[in-house]
């Protein structure tokens, strides 16, 4: 008796769950993904590749500006290219772009950006 009066107590709170869908966004998120519980691995993976490539790439241009700073410190002078801090022992190698990002390096104002290819 006491499981035939569970499972109607489940089968009711899984009725009253299946409601009308609203029409109207939650939260205020406009992305592309549709917010489905089983799209939820997707989106989460998709973030994180994200935010790992954000993450490199802020990274990696802190570090190469820090390291063009040091140099003109040294020498006086932005250097002409970044193989020039390598040759200079200022970093050990140029780091890789992020994927789809190319790093760009601006000897005139010492700045290095990531942009996309």
């Amino acid at each position: 008796m006491k499981t035939l009066f569970c499972v109607g107590i489940a089968a009711s709170l899984f009725l009253a769950g299946c409601g009308e869908k609203s029409d109207k966004p939650t939260g205020g998120a406009t992305n592309a993904s549709s917010g489905s519980v089983l799209t939820a691995p997707v989106d989460y993976l998709k973030a994180a590749g994200k935010a790992e490539n954000v993450a490199i790439k802020t990274i990696d241009t802190t570090s190469l500006n820090q390291a063009v700073q040091l140099f003109n410190v040294d020498k006086g002078r932005n250097p002409k290219d970044l193989n020039e801090l390598v040759e200079q022992k200022y970093i050990p190698q140029i780091p890789p772009a992020p994927f789809g990002m190319k790093l760009v390096y601006d000897a005139n104002s010492g700045k290095v950006t990531a942009v996309k290819q």
